[in-house]
């Protein structure tokens, strides 16, 4: 089943169990992708759906930080509860082995020199891991290992 559609059954479902909280994030995460629809004039698949809740979940983790500064744990737990109900459209997640593993073989595919080279490493790996893997962890990674 589709991601697309398999967002919407997780909506039915959400309103049948009278599941408040589920709801409105995955009525948020249905309007940002009828947003990217319509504003763009296209039918989304996997990858595009993938790369809003990556999106949304790189917001929230954002708003977490300013939220746990400004000492109001009320808004950072209802963000963390976002989430934890986004994480759970993204494929399984790849361990620190794995990613490290890829990178290695990114950079020797690519034939990256040092961090000038950085921008065709992150081109190999971004489609490669979309969704499985933090992007800004692996772009301080990818950026370590081409320092030293």
């Amino acid at each position: 089943m589709p991601l697309k559609e398999k967002i919407t059954e997780d909506m039915k479902a959400a309103m049948r169990a009278k599941d408040s909280a589920r709801l409105s994030t995955v009525r948020l995460l249905l309007a940002a992708m009828k947003q990217k629809e319509v504003g763009e004039r296209v039918e989304l698949g996997d990858a595009d759906v993938l790369s809003i809740i990556e999106k949304m979940i790189k917001q929230r983790r954002e708003s977490i930080a300013q939220f746990e500064k400004a000492g109001r744990t009320d808004l950072a737990e209802a963000e963390k509860a976002e989430i934890a109900v986004l994480s759970g459209y993204l494929p399984q997640q790849l361990s620190e082995g794995e990613v490290v593993q890829a990178v290695a073989a990114a950079i020797a595919e690519s034939g990256a020199a040092g961090v000038k080279d950085m921008g065709k490493v992150m081109a190999l790996l971004k489609p490669r891991l979309a969704g499985r893997a933090d992007m800004g962890r692996l772009s301080g990674l990818v950026k370590s290992k081409l320092q030293g």
